[in-house]
């Protein structure tokens, strides 16, 4: 058995592995529509949330890379391409919140529109049936690009056509605006609208750095455990290590600057209707989520990365990653729990079950795609340097 098949049967056991979680998990996450049906939708919300941001954010990343090039994206590219191809499992992830959008809005109901003069002047666009056409107009849209950039990815692996990298970069420049549009609007419809009476025009930015961020720090993490696997023991070198541990640094930065930005903004201007979405998330015991997210998903992470020595080596630089993955967790849990109990803390054991019975599949699927191509693209224009290795 040669090095390349040893791969596959770790990551097709590993796969296996997850399958049997996520089933478990989903089993129990689906025994809480029994228990109590409102949480059961709440839980999968955020949780749903948190794998979704996983998959798309892997989106940007390539489209990134096929736009400036360079062996950060080299390294990583077969990573975020399987990620993008689970896009859609996270449609049908999505049927449950369809279903749901009685027990998660408050603008779903006509008696409490009709009963709030706010909610009437956002009925127009806050509506089911345009909500519900809206999720599938960006579902569509992201599928697409998923689907015509792996194509192409698979095209240029047959065929070696130099012209094929003019076309990644043709659908990319235009794909990258498209994204930035849809996903604001879909976590304006799916998270913001969960409490209708506030707004940010920074939310989606905030969104977009955060689904990058994570797709990333994921990204790094398979890195390292495979590392010591062929093929991609030849692109784990410290050089290479290096850049993913800047760029990860860079996001890091970026998302701790929003989210400072957007609190600022909305705390100097005390307005009701705006500074209740941080009370809520400041007070009753949330601020201690609040503090955690300062200290370990900026503070931590950004002394850490400053070291040349940890991002150059493959254990130091996946701790970190590990950790801005688990803080991601943990600011999508903050981001949207609080709408539901904002006067107190909660954490429900179904919250648990979610997160695990969607990763799990998500994991499992994601395994799949991985092995379905080769894990290094030997015609890409980045691959020459590699070769000598």
């Amino acid at each position: 058995m040669t090095r390349e098949e040893r791969i596959i049967v770790d990551i097709t056991r590993w796969r296996r592995t997850a399958f049997f979680i996520g089933g478990a998990g989903l089993i129990l996450t689906l025994s809480g529509v029994f228990v109590s049906l409102d949480q059961f939708f709440r839980s999968y919300l955020w949780a749903f949330l948190f794998w979704f941001s996983l998959a798309l954010g892997c989106l940007p990343l390539l489209m990134l890379y096929h736009l400036v090039g360079g062996g950060w994206g080299f390294t990583i590219r077969r990573i975020i391409e399987s990620g993008t191809r689970t896009l859609p499992i996270m449609a049908i992830f999505f049927v449950p919140i369809l279903l749901g959008v009685h027990n998660l809005y408050e603008w779903s109901h006509a008696d409490r529109v009709a009963a709030d003069e706010a909610l009437q002047q956002k009925h127009l666009f806050l509506n089911v049936p345009f909500w519900i056409v809206r999720a599938v107009l960006y579902f569509t849209i992201w599928l697409f690009y998923s689907r015509r950039l792996n194509a192409l990815s698979a095209a240029q692996d047959d065929t070696g056509d130099e012209r094929i990298v003019k076309r990644f970069q043709k659908i990319s420049g235009p794909g990258l605006v498209f994204y930035g549009l849809t996903i604001t609007f879909a976590v304006f419809d799916w998270a913001m609208s969960l409490e209708p009476h506030w707004y940010s025009t920074i939310y989606g930015m905030m969104w977009i750095v955060s689904q990058a961020l994570s797709a990333l720090a994921f990204s790094i993490a398979v890195v390292a455990l495979l590392s010591e696997r062929a093929p991609i023991v030849q692109l784990s070198r410290p050089d290479h290590l290096h850049d993913l541990g800047n760029l990860l640094l860079a996001f890091v930065m970026l998302w701790a600057y929003l989210s400072f930005s957007q609190f600022l903004i909305i705390w100097s201007g005390n307005l009701p209707e705006e500074i209740q979405w941080y009370l809520s998330r400041i007070n009753n015991g949330w601020q201690w989520v609040a503090a955690a997210l300062l200290v370990f998903h900026f503070f931590v992470p950004f002394f850490l990365l400053l070291s040349r020595f940890r991002k150059r080596r493959v254990r130091s630089l996946t701790i970190v990653a590990l950790l801005v993955l688990l803080m991601r967790v943990v600011d999508t849990f903050w981001l949207v729990t609080p709408a539901f109990y904002g006067q107190r803390f909660t954490v429900h054991w179904l919250d648990f079950f979610a997160l695990v019975g969607i990763g799990g599949f998500w994991l499992a699927t994601y395994a799949g795609e991985l092995i379905a191509m080769p894990l290094i693209p030997i015609h890409d224009p980045n691959a020459a340097p590699h070769k000598a290795i």
